[in-house]
């Protein structure tokens, strides 16, 4: 029986990948603030040991996959937990699992990114900079300054980068762990309830063009993430696989 972690697994997209993989009978170790196998805070260094100690004690050594799920919408507060969960929480994740992923079998790991990491303005600046340079206090100094919905998509973009470059290096590919990750678009989530709640933030995600039309569901997403930790995406490394009904195809054609 192969043995999969899912970092957000008591919610959301989190969670529909757990029902998915169970239901094909995988074992699945769950990591969340909530009721599940590992109780973790992924915004502090010590939640993020946590999360890494507990998983390695259930998982006894050996795993066969890994679905960086946990994240926070563009509306919390305070913002600078936003970039430590999405990123610094998610890489911490990754980087401290890698070693139970290299003695599994046909290992494949999955970061859970955003459309907004190319579709938002401004996002490209020194937020995601120093994302990627591992400088967290800096990030949560920025954090402060700049609206949630830029912390969020820089971070997101910050961690789609680390998945390309991680992905082809000699600890993930060179040990045969595919790493990959998932764009997902407006996919109606408690996460993005909430933005659809906010009145700040509403209007912004009910304006988002999708072409396929109407918000994504979980499931859908799912789908995207088992597949890549699937045997049928064997030669899968390094891609960003957007999820998002076609929004980031329409605003940004020439992307590629």
């Amino acid at each position: 029986m192969r043995t999969v972690a899912v970092t957000g697994a008591a919610s959301g997209i989190g969670a529909a990948t757990r029902a998915r993989l169970e239901a094909d009978g995988v074992r699945v170790i769950g990591i969340d603030v909530g009721d599940v196998e590992v109780s973790a805070d992924l915004s502090t260094a010590s939640g993020r040991t946590a999360a890494v100690q507990g998983v390695a004690r259930i998982a006894n050594g050996r795993l066969d996959g890994l679905v960086a799920c946990a994240g926070l919408g563009p509306q919390v507060e305070p913002r600078a937990a936003i970039a430590s969960v999405n990123y610094f929480g998610a890489v911490a994740t990754l980087e401290g699992l890698r070693p139970l992923l290299a003695s599994g079998w046909r290992a494949a790991a999955v970061a859970i990114s955003s459309n907004s990491a190319t579709i938002s303005p401004g996002v490209d600046g020194p937020i995601a900079a120093a994302c990627l340079a591992g400088d967290e206090d800096e990030v949560r100094r920025l954090a402060t300054e700049a609206p949630g919905p830029t912390v969020y998509a820089a971070a997101k973009l910050a961690l789609a980068r680390w998945v390309r470059r991680a992905a082809v290096g000699p600890e993930w590919a060179g040990q045969g762990i595919r790493l990959n990750a998932v764009a997902p678009g407006a996919t109606l989530t408690p996460l993005l309830q909430a933005g659809l709640d906010d009145e700040r933030l509403g209007s912004a995600i009910r304006s988002l063009p999708i072409p396929l039309g109407g918000l994504g569901r979980p499931d859908q997403i799912a789908a995207a993430v088992c597949f890549l930790l699937g045997d049928d995406a064997s030669f899968c490394c390094g891609s960003i696989l957007f999820v998002d009904g076609g929004s980031d195809a329409l605003l940004k054609p020439e992307r590629v």
